[in-house]
């Protein structure tokens, strides 16, 4: 396990994913740097890294009848290698319904009861890991665990407990910078 994650470290940094300037977050708070995790989501080697570890951290569960999520865009890669990893179903979570078709803000099969193990590809506060818990939930699906490819360590642990969610960082910036 240390072997990946130092190996995702040094691929982190090696796509300079961590990017130094002003820069506007999706929470609308500006920062001195950016993790731009797309550059890293989009090499097949840095995805399989990150699908191992996180298959690593869920051997015990993996005999649950279990579903991994994903949140539409960023962390969809990683869910389809996490997915692929673990030979467990996929469901996409959508930031809001589509407006044709179904209308779901949930693709993939979803029921009442299914454990989801949600990924994440970096986060700040953690809202819209909050909103897709809150999705899932409102279903009677159960997630009590968030994985985070990059975790900039401001609120988003804190935030996840409030609700009952374990967030668990692969890396942390500090391990970036």
């Amino acid at each position: 396990m240390t072997n990946l994650r130092e190996e995702l470290i040094y691929s982190l940094k090696n796509t300079n994913c961590v990017k130094f300037g002003d820069f506007i977050l999706s929470s609308g708070r500006k920062s001195n740097y950016y993790v731009d995790i797309k550059r890293a989501i989009t090499n097949p080697g840095i995805l399989k890294t990150i699908a191992k570890i996180i298959r690593w951290y869920l051997n015990e569960e993996l005999d649950e009848n279990l579903k991994i999520g994903g949140i539409e865009l960023g962390s969809v890669p990683i869910a389809t290698a996490v997915s692929l990893e673990t030979d467990k179903d996929l469901i996409i979570i959508r930031k809001k319904s589509k407006e044709y078709g179904t209308k779901s803000k949930i693709e993939g099969e979803l029921k009442k009861g299914d454990k989801v193990i949600l990924v994440e590809d970096v986060t700040t506060t953690g809202r819209s890991v909050m909103k897709a818990v809150e999705e899932i939930r409102s279903i009677g699906g159960n997630v009590d665990k968030v994985f985070v490819v990059v975790d900039r360590e401001e609120g988003a642990k804190e935030n996840l407990e409030k609700i009952g969610v374990k967030l668990i960082p692969l890396v942390t910036v500090d391990e970036l910078k």
